[in-house]
C-alpha cells in the first residue's frame, strides 16, 4: 500500500475511534483498526483494575492496544518517556504517574481527533506531567536524545517505513535509552494471501513484522540486546468467524497460520 494512501486510511479510522470514544460508545479494538472478533481476544485484560481505577472511561475506553507496556517498561520517578501513537492516551497517563515525581510523559499522535481526546482524558484525570504532539512516528517532534524510554502499543505494524521508524526511536534515545514496545510480531513464514487475511482480523493494515526482521531493524538502527518477549499466541478459531466470513477454508489453512501471529513485548536498548 503506498505511503499515503496507508497515511490516510490509518487516520481516518483514528479519527472515527476517537469520535466514538467521545460520544461514549467506547472505542475498544486492537491497533487502531481492528474488529470486534479482534477485540475480544487481543485487546482484553491488558491493564489490571488498579491501573484503570482513577483513569477517565475515555481512555479506557479508547484504548487500542494489544500490550501493556508500561507494566513492563520499568518506568522509575523522573524519567521522561515517549509513546509513539499515543492515541487516547492510556498509556502516557500511566507513565505519568510512574515517573513523578520529576519525569515526564510524551506522547506523539497524527490525528487531531486522538489529541484532543488525550488532552481531555488528561485534564479529567489531574494528571499535568504529560504533553501530547502532533506528529508522525517516522518523524518525530522532539530533539535528538531527549528521551529515556519509548513506549509504543500496537502502533509500529501501522506504519509504512518500519525501518525510519526504529532509527528516530533511536534518535530521540538518550545514550543508555530503553525502547520497550508492544506490537504483532509474525514468527516464520506465513503465505502472503492467508497473512493479509490475518491482519485484516487483527486490525493491522500495514502489517506485522516477522521476528527475525524486527531484531534485524533494530540492530541495523544500532540497538544493542534486542530480544522479543511472546506475551500472547493467537490460534486459528480465535480468527474462524472471520476467515470463514471471508469465504476461506479453516480446517485446510489452519496448519498455516496457527500460532503465527503473536502480541509481544520488544526490548532494546541504545548504545551507551
Amino acid at each position: 500500500m503506498e505511503n499515503d494512501k496507508l497515511v490516510t486510511l490509518v487516520r481516518e479510522r483514528y479519527a472515527g475511534l476517537a469520535r466514538a470514544a467521545q460520544s461514549g460508545c467506547g472505542g475498544g479494538a486492537s491497533c487502531g483498526c481492528g474488529t470486534a472478533q479482534a477485540d475480544s481476544v487481543i485487546s482484553r485484560d491488558l491493564y489490571s483494575s488498579e491501573e484503570t481505577a482513577n483513569l477517565p472511561s475515555g481512555a479506557v475506553s479508547s484504548s487500542l492496544g494489544c500490550g501493556n507496556p508500561t507494566a513492563l517498561a520499568e518506568l522509575s520517578p523522573g524519567e521522561v518517556v515517549l509513546d509513539l501513537g499515543s492515541g487516547g492516551g492510556i498509556d502516557v497517563l500511566l507513565s505519568a504517574r510512574r515517573v513523578a515525581p520529576g519525569g515526564k510523559a510524551y506522547g506523539v499522535d497524527m490525528t487531531d481527533e486522538m489529541l484532543e481526546l488525550a488532552r481531555h482524558n488528561a485534564r479529567e484525570a489531574g494528571i499535568t506531567n504529560v504533553e501530547f504532539l502532533k506528529g508522525q512516528i517516522e518523524n518525530i517532534p522532539l530533539p535528538d536524545a531527549s528521551v529515556d524510554v519509548i513506549i509504543s502499543n500496537c502502533v509500529i505494524n501501522l506504519s509504512a517505513d518500519k525501518r525510519r521508524v526504529i532509527r528516530e526511536a533511536y534518535r530521540v534515545l538518550k545514550p543508555g535509552g530503553r525502547l520497550a514496545i508492544s506490537d504483532v510480531v509474525v514468527r516464520g513464514d506465513v503465505p502472503a494471501a492467508l497473512r493479509r487475511n490475518i491482519e485484516l482480523w487483527v486490525g493491522c493494515v500495514a502489517g506485522a513484522l516477522e521476528e527475525s526482521e524486527f531484531k534485524r531493524l533494530l540492530l541495523e538502527a544500532g540497538f544493542v540486546e534486542p530480544s522479543i518477549e511472546v506475551t500472547r499466541i493467537y490460534q486459528i478459531d480465535d480468527a474462524r468467524p472471520f476467515l470463514e466470513a471471508a469465504g476461506l477454508d479453516v480446517n485446510a489453512v489452519a496448519p498455516l497460520v496457527d500460532g503465527r501471529f503473536t502480541s509481544a513485548f520488544v526490548r532494546a536498548t541504545k548504545k551507551r
